[in-house]
Formats: structure tokens, C-alpha cells, sequence
């Protein structure tokens, strides 16, 4: 029998290290574009026209940083990446806050046609960005939203808010009837619960919204190319300008998209482990 576990043990450890030999490799693998962005960013233009990026390896030395300093330079994407944190932030922060609140009287208070409202954010979620777009930009035209940087933190709101009230509706009803019910006796109003008991409670749900919000919004391109101009665009449609008639200027894009990139992975790693715990909640529920 000792021999047995043993033999056992060393294939449950075998079996785990294959598993993380695994996951590495293909970990790797999804790393390579970033990297080789990454390294293409830090190259001159001649150098990227003479070899590919992986090259570089055998010659460090050849890396510079004169393609970052042209993109701070540029007047264009500079103030493309200021455009696009004053749309993110205003319409994943709306978004967060309008969807909580939304979420949280769908799934504890009583109101007329509660349901059926309900079934209309839900209706709402099959309806695609693309079917909207020209009606909803000739109203903002109508309005004198369009072009500008509202227009688009409303548009982003709008088609943002379903989801948010969905998953936030679904999350705030799993919480205890009794813990509110507690609440309310020790004389709590609807704000002052939403605000001490509820929001804590859903802290990993909102986060994991917050952080899909922030990705969807700051990826965008779509609605980007239609409803800002010159002076409103983020830096997707931004990156997009600089391409050439004969050929790619690299020598910005290579660094402006992976600036592009890096922002919102290091939101995504920051609120890593509330993402994960949000997750994992809705997963057990």
C-alpha cells in the first residue's frame, strides 16, 4: 500500500506540473503580440522595414524610446488620450452608479409594473449597437450633440445601462431579506441601506461591471468613428488618422496602441481581485 501512494502521489504531482506547464505555455503564446508590440514600439522605423521584432533579442542595443517621444510630440494623440478618459470615466462612472441604483430598487422595491419594466431593460439587451446608430445620430444632430464628447458618454450610457441593471438586479436579490429587513428596523431609509448594506455587499459585482464598462468603452471604435470629429476623438479613431496613403506610419501607431492597450490592462489588474471575487460569486449563486 506504501508503495501504491506513493506512486499515486508522484502522478498527482506529475498531473499538476503538466497542468501548469500547460498553462504557461499557452499564457506565452497569448502574450507574444503584446510583446512584440511592445518591442516594435521601442524600434526605429528603419529597423521595423529591415527585419521583424523578434530580431531584436540578438541586439538589444537597437532599442530607443525616439518613437515615444515623437508620439508625446504629436498634438493629435495626445489629446486623443484626453478625450478618451473624459469619455470612459464620465460613462463607466454613470453607468456603475445609475445601474446600481436601477439594480437595487428592480430587485427590493415595490413600485407599479415592476416586472414588466424589468422585462423591458432585459428586451433592451438584443437590441445591436449598429441598428441604432443613424437614428440616434440624427437626433443628436437635431439636439447639438453630436460631434461632440457628450453625445458619445450618452450614447455609451444608454446601451451600457441594460446589462448593468441585469447583472446588478440579479446580484443585490441574493442578498439575505433578513439582513434588510434588520436593517430597516434599526430605522435605515432606502438610501441609507442601499448605501451601508447593499453597496458593500456588492462591491465584487460592481467592480466586475465597472471594469467591463471600462473596456468596452475605451476600446471602442464604432461609435467613436461615428458620432466625435478632429476635435472629440478618442485614440482609437486617433490611431486610425495617422495611418498613411503608401504605407503605415509605425513609428506612431506602434507606441500609441500599445499605450492604448496598457491603460486599461493595468485597470484590469488592479481590480483584479475584485473582478475575480465577483465571479466567483455570481458562479456559487
Amino acid at each position: 500500500m506504501g508503495t501504491k501512494k506513493r506512486l499515486e502521489w508522484i502522478m498527482e504531482k506529475l498531473n499538476g506540473g503538466l497542468v501548469r506547464a500547460f498553462l504557461i505555455v499557452v499564457g506565452l503564446f497569448w502574450l507574444v503580440p503584446t510583446i512584440g508590440l511592445l518591442v516594435s514600439s521601442l524600434r526605429s522605423p528603419e529597423d521595423m522595414s529591415a527585419d521583424g521584432w523578434w530580431n531584436v533579442f540578438s541586439e538589444p542595443s537597437r532599442l530607443t524610446f525616439d518613437s515615444y517621444q515623437k508620439l508625446l510630440e504629436n498634438g493629435d494623440i495626445t489629446g486623443s488620450l484626453v478625450n478618451t478618459v473624459l469619455i470612459t470615466v464620465p460613462a463607466t462612472v454613470l453607468v456603475v452608479v445609475i445601474g446600481a441604483l436601477a439594480g437595487y430598487a428592480f430587485a427590493w422595491m415595490e413600485f407599479p409594473g415592476r416586472d414588466w419594466w424589468f422585462l423591458g431593460v432585459v428586451g433592451l439587451l438584443v437590441v445591436p449597437v449598429q441598428v441604432a446608430l443613424i437614428p440616434i445620430a440624427e437626433l443628436f444632430g437635431k439636439i447639438g450633440l453630436f460631434g461632440n464628447i457628450l453625445g458619445v458618454i450618452l450614447f455609451h450610457v444608454g446601451f451600457g445601462l441594460p446589462f448593468a441593471v441585469f447583472l446588478l438586479r440579479n446580484f443585490f436579490a441574493e442578498i439575505p431579506r433578513e439582513l434588510l429587513e434588520a436593517a430597516r428596523l434599526d430605522g435605515a431609509g432606502e438610501l441609507r441601506l442601499f448605501a451601508r448594506v447593499v453597496m458593500p455587499l456588492g462591491g465584487p459585482a460592481i467592480a466586475s461591471l465597472g471594469i467591463f464598462q471600462f473596456l468596452w468603452v475605451w476600446n471602442d471604435m464604432l461609435v467613436a468613428l461615428v458620432f466625435t470629429n478632429a476635435d472629440s476623438q478618442p485614440i482609437t479613431v486617433a490611431l486610425q488618422t495617422q495611418v498613411r496613403q503608401f504605407g503605415n506610419n509605425i513609428d506612431v501607431l506602434a507606441p500609441g496602441a500599445f499605450i492604448s492597450m496598457v491603460i486599461p490592462l493595468a485597470v484590469f489588474f488592479a481590480f483584479q481581485r475584485q473582478f475575480v471575487s465577483g465571479v466567483m460569486a455570481g458562479a456559487v449563486k
